[in-house]
């Protein structure tokens, strides 16, 4: 269901022969899979060559695209050489980055976009990493730079990140400041790992060992739900400090995280499977049908019949 407070954020991707898909798709299916978990047209994307020919990738998948750059506007403009990246290096290049930084309000260079970044003159004086075997030569090539050797770097309005696994990192870190922490690691996860016993659960997972720890005796005890008090006492810790650190983590309650936990498998349930409501209900830790409906539609916009009809 559509929540009209969220607009579309709009990522033009500049192709170049020679790209990463590995990276290419780490920036994007992060991006589909909110949209697709929320439900709400988060994200939308275009494919983009500086000329709108097309371009072949480092593997040979050829990709058309949806136009050439100078004609494109958007929020974020995403600049995706790889291999052969010093070939593009010329005036041109970036002569066409540094026009259509103008059109967007953030920047990123992924993998060894940095380097065209750089040279378009907009990392002077900012924060910015580079696929790690190019950190020496980027660093001598661009004093102007604070080159780091990180992952992903997100300094105000321009992002780079170190290569096609830390392309999912950065997409995940944009996801979580646009739209929350729970729902970025909801997506990491759904992307990433499934708990073999079950399908449909979503075995979510924390940096902060106290919230990782109750996250894990929640998700243990979907269909008996415990009280806070009960998870405390599991995992050793007093309530307070549960509630403080997935307050601080994850911008919640542990309340609210335990029925997002509870609803998330619901509607995995509702999409995925024929089981009635009220046996999803059963399996959710809901009294009755009627019980999950209220909080199905309470949070998710939608009762779960109208969702799997849907």
């Amino acid at each position: 269901m559509q929540d009209s407070k969220f607009l579309p954020q709009y990522f033009n991707i500049l192709l170049f022969d020679g790209f990463s898909n590995h990276c290419l798709a780490n920036m994007v299916e992060p991006l589909r899979a909110a949209n697709n978990m929320s439900r709400q047209a988060l994200y939308a994307w275009r494919f983009c060559s500086l000329d709108g020919a097309p371009v072949h990738s480092s593997s040979g998948l050829s990709v058309t695209p949806d136009g050439a750059i100078k004609d494109q506007n958007g929020d974020v403009l995403v600049v995706m050489p790889s291999y052969g990246f010093l070939k593009l290096d010329t005036r041109a290049t970036a002569r066409a980055i540094l026009a259509a930084s103008k059109r967007h309000r953030q920047v990123a260079g992924l993998d060894t976009g940095s380097w065209l970044l750089a040279r378009a003159g907009l990392l002077d004086e900012r924060r910015a990493t580079i696929h790690w075997d190019e950190i020496s030569r980027f660093e001598e090539s661009f004093p102007a730079v604070d080159t780091v050797r990180e992952r992903y770097v997100m300094d105000g309005n321009r992002l780079t990140c170190s290569g096609a696994m830390a392309a999912f990192d950065l997409a995940s870190a944009l996801i979580r400041h646009d739209h929350g922490p729970l729902l970025s690691m909801e997506v990491a996860h759904l992307l990433m790992s499934r708990n073999g016993r079950d399908p449909y659960a979503l075995p979510l997972k924390s940096e902060d060992t106290v919230v990782n720890r109750a996250l894990g005796v929640m998700q243990a005890n979907i269909e008996a739900p415990l009280s806070i008090a009960q998870v405390a006492r599991r995992i050793g810790c007093s309530q307070k400090r549960i509630e403080t650190r997935v307050r601080t983590e994850l911008k919640t309650t542990p309340q609210a995280l335990y029925r997002r936990l509870r609803l998330t498998l619901a509607r995995n349930l509702a999409e995925n499977t024929e089981q009635s409501i009220a046996e999803i209900a059963g399996r959710c830790g809901y009294e009755n049908a009627s019980a999950m409906t209220r909080a199905f539609k309470a949070e998710f916009g939608q009762t779960p019949t109208a969702f799997r009809a849907s």
